[in-house]
């Protein structure tokens, strides 16, 4: 074991040498708390911090943390700690090998082991993909739309980008973004996982937790889509009451209010939709959308947990996908990772399309 392989635990090579060292999971979290320690630090601090930690001065503790950490991320089976843990590992990667990037040859040859472009490439199978033009990198066509799939800005959009025989011209430091979102989806390839039961019954604390974590997090993040189609069942149906002018008890109203706040909505825009409702009234209305949003009281309230939806008898309509969920943030997370940015229409731009129109 190396410490490039501590620093690049989802190498080929890396998972060879562990391989290499005929290392029993199962004996790993029965007997090494050091490992087990470092592996929850890595998930913990991924979904509160955007991180994977501080990495641990052993090299072997670093390295065999990284397996028991999916294994952690298998076992929690919640669909935001699995994209926030290959986002952090992603993110760690893209700072370590920038960093070596720029490592002179002079400097590579008195310092440890390092990675350069040409090896990571290689690793994705995006060697005959590249070509290096000298003043910058062309990426077949194909690699990139893989690649650029989840970036997010118009720049990064097939349209706005230098296409010339199949190829996407890109600067350097593009081309290395495109590679941290290769190294998520490595991290991301095989999760969740069935873990056996001796090894589950290893690891219940680190899992409960995690679960602790993530039961207390804010689970929304910087949204300001509106896809209604998009939402999670339980929102559509108080939403399509709404707009029928039905009758909303006070902590449905409260539960499609903190959505819509959640997912970028302005008061204006809220109390605009709530019109049409027998209990509307613009001044109370938008007071209770101010105050959900902090402006006019010292917290800012987010939507309630799927638990506190079937408490009140507000969930409804359950999918599959909301048999992994566990917050309607989350839900309407995971739909918008999994549509083509392309295909994103909001809301609140097709209706002024509409009124243009008339």
């Amino acid at each position: 074991m190396e410490p490039l392989h501590a620093r690049y635990p989802f190498l080929a090579r890396s998972r060879e040498a562990v391989e290499a060292a005929a290392v029993d999971l199962g004996e790993i979290v029965a007997t090494d708390e050091t490992v087990t320690a470092r592996a929850l630090e890595r998930v913990e601090s991924a979904i509160t911090d955007g991180t994977v930690g501080e990495p641990h001065r052993r090299t072997r503790v670093e390295l065999l943390s990284y397996p028991v950490a999916r294994v952690l991320v298998s076992l929690v089976d919640v669909h935001i700690c699995t994209r926030k843990y290959a986002q952090a590992e992603a993110e760690a990667a893209y700072d370590r090998f920038t960093e070596e990037f720029e490592t002179t040859t002079e400097l590579k040859s008195t310092q440890r082991e390092t990675l350069d472009r040409t090896e990571l490439l290689a690793e994705f199978d995006l060697a005959s993909a590249v070509r290096d033009t000298g003043d910058g990198y062309r990426v077949e066509v194909g690699a990139y739309l893989d690649l650029a799939a989840d970036q997010r800005g118009d720049s990064w959009r097939l349209v706005n980008r230098p296409l010339a025989d199949g190829e996407v011209r890109v600067t350097a430091e593009e081309l290395n973004v495109l590679l941290k979102q290769a190294i998520r989806h490595r991290v991301t390839d095989g999760l969740p996982f069935t873990v056996p039961d001796a090894i589950a019954d290893e690891l219940t604390e680190e899992v409960d937790r995690l679960e602790e974590v993530l039961s207390e997090l804010e689970l929304t993040r910087e949204i300001d889509t509106v896809v209604p189609e998009l939402f999670p069942p339980c929102m559509k149906s108080l939403l399509d009451q709404v707009q029928k002018g039905e009758h909303l008890e006070h902590h449905s109203r409260f539960a499609i209010a903190t959505f819509l706040v959640g997912i970028g909505m302005t008061t204006d825009e809220i109390v605009d939709l709530f019109q049409v409702n027998p209990g509307f009234g613009e001044e109370a209305t938008r007071y209770q959308v101010d105050h959900i949003r902090g402006d006019t009281s010292p917290t800012e309230y987010s939507t309630p947990a799927c638990s506190t939806m079937q408490s009140y008898g507000d969930c409804v309509n359950m999918d599959d996908l909301c048999e992994t969920i566990s917050h309607p943030m989350g839900y309407y997370e995971q739909k918008l990772d999994d549509t083509d940015e392309e295909e994103l229409v909001d809301w609140r731009e097709d209706e002024g399309d509409e009124e243009a129109d008339a």
